[in-house]
């Protein structure tokens, strides 16, 4: 009868709408025996800074949170599970006049739906270029910057945030495009976002978390209803990633107060039932949780090595 009705009235299906990752996520480590439930950063309004001056004269830079590859720490290729010692825990610059090698092995993406065989879904540095070329903004900053994905809201609006601001106020940066992978790595960018954007530099954060990102509060958020790790356009598809970011800019641009969430048009699918998968309890065994469970404690204490290394 539902479908009968959905077909009569050019309904989507119930499934079809986007993913409750806070609910997912706290349904998944209570499934695996963690009890206390996380808390996500929750805030009721957000800074808003205006751009200054025309986007075709702006310098305009990145902050992901994706990693620099590391040989010598395990599988970080496409497919590679998840792997905490791929972690970092401190913010870093690289060359925006260069190439780089930026992976996503260390967090929580879909890793169902995601292949992870382009980079320029998550690190939009070529679209970026694209974009300085066709005059559409003045130049890409010197830098971009890691922002280091991390549970603490604490470490993450004490430190991290700061560090960030620093370094892109270093760079005379005019705006800043914020780009997440994970769960936690949208809660972290929208701190890190709401911090440069309360210091006088306007911000636009893609992402695919829509919750998590408007349960922060950012001033500008572009979501692209894709699966994780997919936040600045498809995989293999330049028309998708230059559209994607393209909608982006007209947000920094457009948006007229804070709190402004733009959809992205693109659609991932026809159907939408990828995002039955990811971290859904309704679709795992009690084998399956325990094995989960078990994995989830090991990687935690290769992450753990890192923070040692990190604090010595």
């Amino acid at each position: 009868m539902d479908q009968e009705l959905d077909a009569m009235f050019g309904f989507a299906p119930d499934h079809d709408s986007p993913v409750p990752y806070m609910q997912r996520t706290r349904d998944y480590y209570k499934a695996i025996g963690y009890a206390t439930p996380y808390r996500w950063a929750h805030h009721l309004q957000a800074p808003f800074t205006r751009l200054t001056k025309p986007l075709s004269e702006c310098n305009v830079a990145i902050v992901t949170t994706a990693a620099p590859y590391q040989p010598g720490k395990g599988d970080q290729g496409p497919g590679a599970a998840y792997n905490g010692s791929a972690k970092f825990y401190q913010v870093f610059s690289g060359d925006s006049s260069r190439d780089h090698d930026l992976r996503i092995s260390h967090i929580g993406y879909d890793r169902i739906h995601t292949t992870a065989t382009d980079c320029n879904t998550w690190f939009p540095l070529p679209a970026l270029r694209r974009a300085v070329a066709a005059g559409r903004i003045g130049k890409i900053a010197a830098r971009f910057h890691g922002a280091p994905t991390n549970r603490s809201h604490r470490v993450t609006i004490e430190a991290d945030a700061p560090e960030l601001l620093a370094r892109v106020r270093e760079d005379r940066v005019d705006a800043v495009i914020v780009v997440p992978n994970c769960p936690v790595c949208h809660q972290t960018s929208s701190l890190v976002a709401r911090h440069i954007e309360a210091n006088g530099i306007p911000t636009v954060l893609m992402g695919c978390a829509k919750d998590i990102v408007e349960h922060a509060a950012v001033a500008r958020f572009l979501f692209s209803d894709f699966p994780l790790g997919n936040s600045a356009g498809k995989p293999r598809d330049v028309a998708s990633q230059d559209q994607t970011l393209d909608s982006a800019l007209r947000l920094l641009e457009s948006a007229c107060g804070p709190q402004t969430t733009m959809q992205n048009p693109i659609r991932w699918n026809e159907d939408g039932l990828w995002k039955l998968d990811y971290s859904n309890v309704a679709q795992l065994t009690a084998e399956e949780l325990q094995r989960l469970r078990a994995e989830f404690d090991r990687q935690k204490e290769l992450a753990r090595v890192n923070r040692v290394e990190k604090a010595a």
